[in-house]
């Protein structure tokens, strides 16, 4: 089974710095694979433990995807192979973008039977990138999963929902958007990390996979911080209608 585990790199949070003027600055942040991607990895791995076959990384994004750490990183939680979509376009890249430019890179890497992403990236957490894969590939595409069970040509997986857990036959080849709760992913192990030294990584440019036309569909212009302000401190205590009331007109004062 060929299993194609979708991941993105982006800035360590706590690394993340806000000025006076409310501007956010990356300078300083380290940059690592989403967590929600590494619960696709992880699935990809038990799947193939499984199963049998070869477990791919994908990812696409600007130049800090040839930082060799990064790389080293992701291939020694379970992948046997790398690929890499860079260029700094793809930086501002949105959902659609985004999954338009994984589409062409599958098509490039041949025939899948199975391509895994996480609930969202841990930077815009959009949940849409999955869904449109999917849709682009022309093939089934189920998010929120919460279990895979590999059964031949097609997969059993387990959804839940506001009351009940839905259990789906998916046949293969599909698209999965996997919950952070479908597992823990593995902490790698010092033979893991210099088992990844030795592990491939093919590396495209928008040529390589056909994208030369690529344009953004969507451009930031600016993103700032919320004005901080200072607490009001107002607290209201007991439940009588009194306090109630006393709450109600502080709320509709201050929402005029």
């Amino acid at each position: 089974m060929r299993v194609i585990a979708c991941c993105k790199a982006v800035p360590e949070e706590q690394d993340i710095v806000i000025s006076k003027d409310r501007q956010v600055s990356f300078e300083k942040a380290e940059w690592k694979f989403g967590s929600y991607d590494l619960n696709g990895v992880e699935a990809g791995k038990q799947i193939v433990e499984a199963a049998g076959g070869q477990l791919s990384g994908l990812c696409a994004g600007g130049k800090i995807l040839e930082n060799a750490k990064l790389k080293k990183d992701i291939l020694s939680r379970g992948l046997d192979d790398l690929y890499i979509v860079t260029d700094e376009a793809l930086v501002q890249a949105d959902t659609y973008q985004s999954a338009k430019i994984l589409e062409t890179a599958i098509k490039k890497m041949g025939d899948f039977d199975l391509v895994l992403c996480g609930a969202g990236s841990s930077d815009f957490y959009a949940q849409q990138v999955g869904n449109q894969l999917g849709e682009l590939l022309g093939v089934p595409v189920v998010n929120a999963v919460n279990k895979i069970t590999p059964d031949g040509d097609k997969v059993i997986v387990e959804r839940a929902l506001e009351n009940e857990i839905q259990v789906l036959e998916i046949t293969l080849p599909a698209v999965l958007s996997v919950t952070s709760e479908i597992n823990v992913p593995r902490i790698a192990g010092m033979k893991d990390i210099i088992a990844a030294n030795k592990k491939p990584v093919t590396t495209y440019t928008l040529a390589d996979i056909e994208a030369t036309d690529y344009q953004p569909s969507s451009i930031v212009v600016s993103t700032l911080a919320p004005e901080q302000v200072e607490r009001r401190l107002n607290i209201f205590e007991g439940e009588s209608e009194d306090v109630v009331d006393a709450f109600v007109k502080l709320i509709s004062a201050e929402l005029k």
